[in-house]
């Protein structure tokens, strides 16, 4: 209590509180009794731009608990006595000994997580990452920073390397080369537009990501995952499935340079943590997830929270383990019969996916012309945002053979 005590009168002084602010927004540092008078001292602290006195601070606590009982108060009474007798703690000392309080309240968290997951209560290592990542810069050990190498070699290098999996259609490739290792990829449109064929055409394709060496793995939690895989089968062969039924030996042909580096599965009701496991085990180098909305878990009522989770987490196997990660998302109704499409039109999110992605590309199509025997083949890849090489932002014109899953341009 004394020292607790000591370090409260340390944070009288405005410089030394306004320095360990972000210490101090971990309550649970000092106990009970002392919190309540720290909680005080946050809001005079917030209102005077000055340093405060004990007597100031017992002044500030009386009225702003004017309900307290007479033996409540006799209790804080003693306690700011008991304080006004008590040397501040000051200096490099006071700022460790907050920083050592700080340290044990996030490790009895981290300590608590664990036992969670001994008893089964907790999957996924996400919580932890989080509580790691809100705190790790609050932490103030004494460390040496070896600085990254920023030479011309080193980031030329690192220039080849942005674009390791080209894209294999050319008016896309021209605009951006393509992705790598640690890239999240958020491609969406509306329901019936090819969203599947547009990843089954840049992996399976001529000149896809399979045929240019990339493992590719394709969970799959909306449709079947034959009705996928005969996507990856068109596309491969250039071939419709009447063609296929016709010349199996010529698709088994064609479709072989493409089996060897995809892999498919029906993934219905897995989460992100059992996607992180597969990419551990497996090491692909592309990773689709279609649908990647469906592999969130609902850890809020709100959907644009615990989607935003969700892409983080995406965004993390995606640099964690070196590939790119391509999460198919649904556009909401406001994008329906629209060809320019932006951001805010990702289902369910707000700003959480678009914050995390890399490049996202927006899918539209051509509005249906009433009369019409056969809709427009005609689709339009918005990229809404890249932050990849070049950072091109626009509209690109392709088409699609529906029959062949494949875009052209």
């Amino acid at each position: 209590m004394t020292m607790e005590l000591g370090l409260l009168k340390a944070l009288l002084n405005k410089d030394f509180y306004e320095k360990n602010r972000v210490l101090l927004d971990e309550p649970e540092i000092f106990s009970k009794d002392v919190r309540k008078i720290k909680d005080c001292l946050d809001l005079a602290m917030e209102k005077y731009e000055t340093d405060l006195t004990t007597e100031d601070l017992q002044a500030v606590f009386h009225v702003t608990n004017k309900t307290m009982t007479t033996a409540t108060k006799v209790s804080y009474d003693d306690l700011f006595r008991k304080m006004q007798s008590t040397k501040a703690v000051h200096g490099e000392i006071a700022q460790d000994a907050l920083s050592s309080l700080f340290q044990q309240k996030v490790g009895e968290k981290v300590t608590q997580m664990g036992f969670a997951f001994v008893n089964g209560e907790e999957d996924s290592l996400e919580p932890l990452r989080r509580l790691l990542d809100n705190y790790k810069n609050d932490f103030t050990p004494s460390i040496r920073v070896d600085w990254d190498d920023i030479s011309i070699e080193t980031l030329l290098e690192a220039d080849k390397e942005a674009s390791q999996w080209t894209f294999n259609i050319p008016s896309l490739r021209r605009k951006i080369e393509g992705i790598s290792g640690g890239h999240l990829i958020m491609i969406g449109a509306r329901p019936n537009t090819g969203k599947t064929s547009f990843h089954a055409s840049l992996i399976a394709g001529p000149d896809g990501f399979a045929h240019q060496g990339a493992k590719c793995i394709v969970l799959c939690n909306e449709e079947s995952y034959e009705r996928v895989g005969a996507r990856y089968l068109t596309a491969a062969t250039n071939m419709t499935m009447d063609e296929v039924h016709g010349n199996i030996s010529l698709a088994t042909e064609r479709y072989a340079a493409v089996k060897r580096n995809v892999w498919i599965k029906d993934c219905t009701s897995k989460t992100l943590s059992w996607v992180e496991a597969v990419v551990k085990h497996e090491k692909p180098d592309v990773v689709v997830l279609d649908m990647g909305d469906k592999f969130a878990s609902k850890t809020s009522d709100k959907t644009d929270v615990y989607l935003k989770e969700a892409a983080t987490h995406a965004r993390n196997i995606a640099k964690q383990y070196n590939c790119a990660v391509i999460w198919m998302s649904q556009l909401s109704a406001v994008a329906e019969g629209k060809v320019f499409l932006d951001q805010s039109m990702m289902e369910g999110s707000k700003t959480g996916k678009a914050a995390e992605s890399d490049l996202m590309v927006l899918i539209s199509k051509n509005p249906q012309v009433e009369g019409a025997d056969e809709q427009d083949t005609q689709r339009h890849l918005n990229i809404a945002k890249n932050k990849l090489k070049k950072g091109w932002h626009g509209v690109i014109h392709c088409d699609l053979d529906g029959d062949r899953s494949l875009y052209t341009s």
